[in-house]
C-alpha cells in the first residue's frame, strides 16, 4: 500500500510529489508573502481567478505590489485570507545605506496609513520570541514605538496633538504558558483600541527577499504559520477590532529554497528519503542580527509616522530617548 503524507489546509497552488519506495510526500512551497503565493500559483500555468486583483508600481527606490483577494476562489488559489496585501520590496543595497531607515519608514508609512482607522487609540503588538534572533522582529519593533496613551491621560494639554498609542510584547507560549491570542484579547478588552497592529517575522520562498520585502495586510495574522507552528489567529473576528499585520521575512524553508534553486538551473528535486529529514529546516542569513535590528527599527518608525503624522527623524529620536 502506498502511503501519502498530506499537509493540512494545503492551498491549491504548486505542489511537489516525491516518491521513494512505497511512500509519497506532498510538499508545498512555504511562504507568508501573498506576492510569492501569487508567483507560485502562476508558475503552475493557471490564470489568476477573477477574485484576485494585482497591481504594481514604484515609490522612490521601492517596488510596491498590491494584491486584493475578494472571493473564496481567490482564497483557495493563493491560500490566503480575503483582504488586501501590500508588499514593499527594497533594493539589495538598502541595508548598507545609513540614511535609509527614515526614508524607508516613510515609504512604508505611506502604504500603511490607508489601512488604519482615522481616529482612536491603537495597540501595537510585537509577536515572536525575543531570544531567537530571526523571530525577534516583533519584540524589537516595540522598542521603537512612540507610546502616548499614558501621556494623553496624565498631561492632555501638553500632548493633546498626538494619537493614543500603546505597545505590548506578548511573548510566546513556551515562555509564558499563555497563548498570545489570550494575552492580546485581554489587553484589547481593557484598552478598547480602534485597531491592533501586529508585527511579526515571516517566512519567504526567496533568500533575496529576506529583510527586504515588507508586507502589510488588513487580514490579521496567525503567529508561527510560516514555520508550521501556527497558533490562534489574531483578526477582527477573534479580537473584535481591525487587525493590521506588518512583517518582513527572516527565514526561508530549506526545501523550498532548494526546489527553487534547482528549478532555476533546469532541474527538479531528487527522490530521496533525506527530504523527510529536511522538511523542518529553516535557513537564515549569517548577518541576521544586523538585518533584524534594522528591519524592526524601520517598521517601528513607519508605524510612528502613520499614526502621528509628519515627524522628523530628530523629533522621533527625541520621543524615543
Amino acid at each position: 500500500m502506498q502511503v501519502i503524507f498530506c499537509i493540512k489546509h494545503l492551498p491549491t497552488r504548486k505542489i511537489f510529489l516525491f516518491c521513494y519506495g512505497e511512500v509519497s510526500l506532498l510538499f508545498a512551497k512555504r511562504t507568508d508573502l501573498a506576492l510569492e503565493a501569487r508567483e507560485i500559483f502562476e508558475e503552475s500555468g493557471a490564470s489568476l481567478p477573477d477574485g484576485v486583483k494585482s497591481r504594481e508600481y514604484r515609490q522612490g527606490m521601492a517596488g510596491v505590489t498590491c494584491i486584493d483577494i475578494e472571493s473564496e476562489e481567490g482564497e483557495r488559489a493563493l491560500g490566503k485570507a480575503r483582504g488586501s496585501y501590500i508588499t514593499v520590496a527594497l533594493p539589495e543595497l538598502w541595508m548598507r545605506d545609513s540614511d535609509s531607515v527614515f526614508t524607508t519608514a516613510q515609504t512604508l508609512a505611506h502604504e500603511l496609513k490607508p489601512l488604519l482607522p482615522e481616529c482612536g487609540a491603537v495597540l501595537v503588538v510585537g509577536l515572536g520570541n525575543r531570544f531567537i534572533t530571526p523571530d525577534a522582529i516583533g519584540p524589537l519593533c516595540t522598542e521603537h514605538i512612540i507610546v502616548t496613551r499614558h501621556l494623553l491621560e496624565q498631561m492632555p494639554d501638553e500632548f493633546g496633538g498626538l494619537r493614543a498609542v500603546c505597545a505590548l510584547t506578548a511573548g510566546v507560549l513556551g515562555l509564558t504558558g499563555i497563548e498570545t491570542a489570550e494575552i492580546v484579547r485581554g489587553v484589547v478588552q481593557r484598552v478598547h483600541p480602534s485597531a491592533v497592529i501586529a508585527v511579526d517575522a515571516l517566512a519567504s520562498r526567496s533568500a533575496e527577499r529576506l529583510c527586504r520585502a515588507f508586507q502589510m495586510s488588513d487580514t490579521g495574522v496567525t503567529p508561527g504559520s510560516g514555520v508550521f507552528n501556527a497558533r490562534a489567529t489574531l483578526d477582527k473576528k477573534s479580537l473584535g477590532v481591525p487587525v493590521i499585520a506588518i512583517g518582513v521575512p527572516t527565514v526561508v524553508d530549506a526545501l523550498t529554497l532548494t526546489a527553487d534553486t534547482l528549478e532555476q538551473a533546469g532541474h527538479s528535486l531528487p527522490e530521496s528519503p533525506m527530504l523527510r529529514e529536511r522538511e523542518n529546516l529553516m535557513v537564515t542569513p549569517k548577518d541576521i542580527d544586523a538585518l533584524v535590528h534594522k528591519s524592526a527599527k524601520v517598521i517601528g518608525y513607519a508605524i510612528n509616522l502613520a499614526l502621528q503624522g509628519d515627524l522628523t527623524a530628530a523629533e522621533m529620536e527625541q520621543f524615543l530617548s
